[in-house]
């Protein structure tokens, strides 16, 4: 009875939408990705994170099927798609270089992967007025690629991956081409197009910002290996390694660092304390000591160092053998601390971290 019941909750499990299987790439003797295994959710924004050489386009590549694994294998709904050419993997796909076509209107751009799925005419006209207004481009339809903005032509090259409907989107790098304020609007733009449409994403960024803001889960990525997965609010607040906490925003190492440490947790071998910036407060040495002081620790410091960032102030503090960053939200009326000023640094025990 057990085993027709556990039979059937097997049969009742939806199947992963991209499966990777233990896969190698290499390069001659060098190891692009290796002994990759990886699971996307059907309908989860999956981001890819890592330095450069760390594999994530690499990655990429293997899914889109413009590289093929030296060894393992990649099931998308379940089916090995390993020896199966890009062309055939109905996927959309959107490049940081845009790609669109040159010669090409706006609309011919669009109706152009319609054209090839053997779409008729008035189908494709509907599905490409639909897909104008949908990205606020509807009176732009007549105009070529170069008359248009980075902003409008990653909105074209978006939509025009996503115009038949494919089941898994794969985003290479899609904001880099763009200054902060666009990548930020386009940011907001494709998390709302996530949420409308539910696509299976994949994306690859080298941005922290960008990783954390789409995501589902992040995959960091190292040497070809992960690193961590996670969602972003865990990976940021809960780093594994100190590769992970130091690439994935700032992190203060607390290694020799002269001072007694006081956690709320207990170190186990082979970690070390990590602390984020942005727990830290900062305050004249002299200053009251906080209402919740019985849960925190104090150390003084010396400013070494102030950076102003508009909304963000940086302190480097020297404290101990450590220089400490602390970064605090610029508000009315604070005070500025200056280089040579004493000063004390608090924190909560429980926002100790430690990696390995």
């Amino acid at each position: 009875m057990l085993i027709a019941e556990e039979k059937v909750l097997e049969r009742s499990r939806p199947t992963p939408q991209i499966e990777f299987c233990n896969v190698t790439k290499m390069y001659g003797q060098i190891a692009a990705v290796r002994e990759l295994s990886l699971t996307v959710r059907r309908g989860e924004f999956l981001t890819i994170l890592g330095p450069s050489g760390s594999g994530k386009t690499t990655t990429l590549m293997l899914l889109a099927g413009f590289e093929s694994p030296s060894k393992g294998d990649i099931l998308i709904g379940g089916k090995s798609v390993a020896d199966v050419p890009s062309y055939r993997r109905d996927q959309g796909i959107v490049f940081q270089s845009y790609a669109l076509f040159p010669h090409l209107t706006v609309r011919r751009n669009l109706e152009f992967p319609l054209e090839m799925r053997g779409i008729n005419a008035s189908e494709r006209l509907n599905r490409v007025d639909r897909i104008l207004d949908r990205i606020h481009l509807k009176d732009y339809g007549d105009r070529m690629p170069s008359q248009l903005s980075g902003g409008q032509q990653q909105r074209v090259a978006l939509a025009r991956a996503l115009i038949a409907d494919p089941p898994v989107l794969l985003l290479d790098e899609p904001l880099g081409a763009l200054d902060r304020n666009l990548r930020e609007q386009m940011q907001v733009e494709i998390k709302s197009l996530h949420k409308e449409l539910g696509k299976t994403t994949i994306c690859v960024t080298h941005d922290q910002e960008e990783a954390l803001t789409l995501s589902d889960r992040i995959v960091v990525m190292r040497a070809g290996q992960i690193e961590q997965i996670d969602t972003p609010e865990a990976l940021y607040d809960r780093p594994a390694t100190r590769f992970v906490a130091n690439f994935l925003g700032q992190a203060n190492v607390l290694e020799n660092c002269g001072f007694k440490l006081e956690s709320d947790s207990t170190p186990t071998p082979g970690t070390v304390a990590m602390l984020r910036p942005e727990r830290i407060c900062v305050a004249a040495s002299v200053a009251p000591t906080r209402a919740d002081g019985d849960l925190r620790q104090s150390v003084t410091g010396t400013v070494e160092d102030v950076i102003y960032a508009g909304p963000l102030r940086k302190y480097y503090v020297r404290a101990g053998n450590a220089i400490l960053v602390v970064r605090e939200q610029v508000a009315s009326g604070q005070r500025t601390f200056q280089p040579g000023d004493e000063v004390r640094l608090d924190w909560l025990r429980s926002d100790i971290r430690f990696v390995t």
